[in-house]
């Protein structure tokens, strides 16, 4: 039902620009904590690309804490692609891609980091509007994790429910000890086409094992 209503809501915030249409985020919160969110962090994550097409926000990496657990958990995730960040490099150049993934209907986000000295790291992940929350994000290996959505004052969050191995059509879910912990990812408009970008890993016997901080502005699309 609220799906069917968000299709039938007019998008009265850019009337007539048909590339705010991608209603795939939107209807993955009420239309009171949708609405409550600021403009233009509600139009990013509205704007529909065509098959192929790619958006980029570029900005830096401000800090990377880590624990010793976390920072031991990122390294043996290489082996699955290196799906969290490696290193604590601080104020150096990031970049995220945005792209339409046509085979799963989702989108391949790309985010680049570089370092001071060495090749910059680059993680790749796939969001895929399905599951029992809506939403899944998927590394390599067949490893993923099952998010939900939420609003946090004027803050939007993504939140791991569980993470799970999906392979040949088989799902385990991953228990507790196997996991980096519980995931946030804080999205928080800082106004004049800049938002902020943060990433919590809180484990239940190590505490706070992550915490990334990173900040980007808007860009245009491109084919």
């Amino acid at each position: 039902m609220l799906g069917r209503a968000l299709q039938e809501e007019d998008f009265s915030e850019a009337p007539g620009d048909t590339t705010l249409s991608d209603l795939r985020f939107r209807q993955l919160l009420s239309r009171e904590d949708w609405e409550a969110l600021p403009l233009p962090m509600r139009k990013r994550f509205s704007k529909r690309l065509s098959n192929g097409a790619t958006v980029v926000y570029a900005g830096e990496v401000v800090e990377t804490r880590f624990r010793v657990f976390g920072w031991l958990f990122a390294q043996l995730a290489r082996v699955i692609g290196s799906p969290l960040p490696l290193f604590t490099d601080a104020n150096v150049p990031a970049v995220v891609t945005v792209t339409e993934d046509v085979r799963t209907s989702g989108q391949i986000w790309t985010r680049l980091y570089a370092r001071r000295n060495g090749f910059p790291q680059i993680i790749q992940s796939s969001k895929q509007f399905r599951g029992d929350t809506g939403l899944e994000e998927h590394v390599g290996g067949g490893v993923g994790m099952a998010l939900t959505t939420h609003r946090a004052d004027h803050a939007l969050q993504f939140r791991s429910a569980r993470y799970f191995v999906r392979l040949e059509g088989l799902e385990m879910t991953l228990p507790r000890w196997l996991t980096p912990g519980a995931l946030t990812v804080t999205h928080l408009e800082n106004g004049d086409g800049r938002f902020t970008f943060t990433l919590d890993i809180v484990h239940p016997l190590f505490g706070q094992v992550l915490w990334q901080k990173a900040v980007f502005r808007d860009a245009s699309p491109h084919n």
